[in-house]
């Protein structure tokens, strides 16, 4: 299922990217965005974890700090019966984290140095745990097509800005202003409803791989406060890519306000909690 829902989100994002590139550019547009649509569908699905990870500057875990993450994600991996992920760290002091890779095999997850300094070990395990549920539910994939065709997307606005004042745009004055709106408008539409179902679902898969609902929430609740509080500036640089963490990343510019990516953290932290306290949902944690 996971690679059909890849496939579909390939088709929709290539009509999408085609769809703007007539707009901009006629016929011609709409030929040239498909070739760079196709390109891009193979360069994201071979070379989608050294991407994410070179955008955000992440590097492998080494150092006190990187044993032990290591140590914690392996053991979640082995627990979780997955392959074990590449695992790099974030130099930020910001608490949060991601995974990306094309499947389970070649994954990645990576977390910032400020996750590990103000989490504890059983919170540090809950945020990978839910790491590794998207790497097992192939989000991974769809979250890094999905934040490189939302970043192209965009680009086509700025193509238009620049290039579109010629008279033979097939746009015309009215078409590039109207690409110039909805262009980011629709890649953050595409953006946000692929993000929030699959935050539910990792917390719930990340809670029984931990074994503890609660410290799931926990870790939300500390990552979520600290997060409005402490910039990222590799995240405001890289806004596509904001729906790939564990918790919204931005929030020194407005431009996290536009889409909401990520589920009301109250509301998730609000799921865990009632997760824990199911007897339907019995787990270790019972």
């Amino acid at each position: 299922m996971g690679y059909l829902r890849t496939a579909i989100l390939m088709a929709a994002m290539t009509a999408l990217f085609m769809g703007f590139g007539a707009l901009l550019g006629g016929t011609g547009g709409a030929l040239v965005a498909l070739v760079i649509a196709l390109a891009m569908n193979a360069f994201t699905w071979w070379n989608s974890d050294r991407l994410v990870l070179r955008m955000h500057n992440a590097q492998p875990a080494a150092g006190p700090q990187g044993a032990t993450l290591t140590r914690i994600v392996y053991a979640m991996a082995d627990k979780a019966g997955m392959p074990r992920p590449a695992i790099y760290l974030l130099d930020n002091d910001q608490p949060n984290a991601f995974a990306t890779g094309r499947n389970p095999a070649n994954a990645a997850v990576a977390a910032t140095t400020g996750l590990l300094r103000h989490l504890s070990e059983e919170e540090i395990a809950a945020v990978m745990a839910h790491e590794l549920a998207h790497i097992r539910n192939h989000d991974t994939t769809i979250m890094t097509i999905t934040a490189t065709f939302a970043g192209a997307i965009s680009m086509l606005a700025n193509f238009a800005m620049v290039f579109g004042r010629g008279r033979n745009n097939g746009a015309g004055l009215i078409g590039t202003l109207a690409l110039m709106i909805l262009a980011p408008f629709a890649a953050g539409l595409v953006q946000m409803a692929i993000s929030r179902g699959r935050e539910y679902e990792a917390d719930r898969v990340g809670a029984v791989i931990c074994g503890n609902p609660l410290w799931l929430a926990s870790a939300l609740e500390k990552i979520s406060g600290l997060a409005a509080r402490i910039d990222n500036q590799t995240a405001e640089r890289n806004p596509a890519t904001a729906h790939m963490f564990i918790i919204n990343p931005l929030h020194a510019h407005a431009r996290d306000r536009l889409f909401s990516t990520h589920p009301n953290p109250e509301n998730r932290i609000r799921a865990l909690r009632e997760m824990a306290a199911s007897p339907a949902s019995r787990g270790p944690w019972a």
